[in-house]
C-alpha cells in the first residue's frame, strides 16, 4: 500500500471507529468487481459475510431493545434497518466513495454514489471488520454507525404487510401475493428473496434469513415505491 493509500486508509478508519490490523482486507473490502479484470478478487464474499454478521447484531439488539415486542414487529423493524438503503446511508456517512476502488466505465458511471454500490461496500466492511477483529470488533462498528436508529421510535413498527393489504383494499385491488424468488445461503443460514405481485403494479422484492422477514421487506419497498404514487 502506497503512503497515500495509507493516510486515505486511516482517514476511513477514523470515521468508521476502527482499525485495521490487516490493511489488505480493508482494500479488499472495498475493491468493486469491475476493477478485477480477469477474475480478481472483489468485496463480494466479505459482502456475503458482512451480511450475515449485520443481520445477527441487529437481531439481538432488537431483541433487548424490544422485550415486549411480537415477532413481526421484530421482523419489520429488522428489515428496514439492514435493507439496501439504510446501509447506502450509513456508507454515506462513512463517506466511503471516494475510497471505492472501479472500473474506469463504472467510475465514469458515478458507481461512488450508486446506492447499490454503497451498500454493498458497507456490507463488505462489516465483514472486513468482522474477520479482522472478530464479532465484537463488528458489533461495536455496526451498534456505533446505526446509532439511534436501534432504537428508534417507542411505538410498534408498523406492519408493512397489513399496511400494503389495507392499501390494496382502499384501491379495490386483489390481496398481494408473496411467492419465493430465490434462496441462496447453507441450510444453517439462508437467505431469502421474496417477490410481492400486484395487479397494474410492477413486482418488488425483499431479502432476509427468514421468508417471513423477506416478505415484510417486499411490502416496505413497495409501499415506498408506490403508495406516493
Amino acid at each position: 500500500m502506497t503512503r497515500r493509500g495509507k493516510v486515505e486508509l486511516a482517514e476511513l478508519e477514523a470515521r468508521i471507529g476502527y482499525r485495521f490490523l490487516n490493511p489488505d482486507l480493508a482494500t479488499l473490502a472495498l475493491t468493486h468487481l469491475s476493477a478485477q479484470a480477469g477474475g480478481g478478487r472483489s468485496y463480494q464474499r466479505l459482502e456475503f459475510l458482512g451480511d450475515r454478521v449485520l443481520g445477527v447484531v441487529v437481531a439481538d439488539q432488537l431483541y433487548r431493545s424490544f422485550p415486549h415486542a411480537s415477532e413481526g414487529e421484530l421482523s419489520m423493524r429488522l428489515a428496514k434497518l439492514v435493507r439496501r438503503e439504510t446501509c447506502a446511508d450509513i456508507a454515506a456517512e462513512w463517506d466511503v466513495g471516494p475510497h471505492v476502488v472501479l472500473g474506469l466505465g463504472e467510475a465514469r458511471g458515478g458507481g461512488r454514489k450508486k446506492a447499490a454500490i454503497l451498500s454493498d461496500v458497507c456490507e463488505s466492511v462489516i465483514g472486513a471488520v468482522f474477520v479482522d477483529g472478530g464479532y465484537d470488533a463488528a458489533r461495536a462498528l455496526i451498534l456505533r454507525a446505526w446509532g439511534a436508529r436501534l432504537t428508534a421510535g417507542d411505538e410498534p413498527a408498523r406492519d408493512a404487510k397489513t399496511a400494503l393489504q389495507e392499501w390494496a383494499q382502499a384501491r379495490a385491488l386483489a390481496a398481494p401475493r408473496y411467492q419465493e424468488a430465490a434462496r441462496s445461503g447453507p441450510a444453517h443460514a439462508p437467505l431469502f428473496v421474496m417477490r410481492v405481485d400486484l395487479p397494474g403494479y410492477a413486482p418488488e422484492t425483499g431479502e432476509a434469513s427468514s421468508k417471513r422477514a423477506a416478505e415484510q421487506a417486499a411490502a416496505q419497498a413497495f409501499l415506498d415505491r408506490w403508495s406516493g404514487a
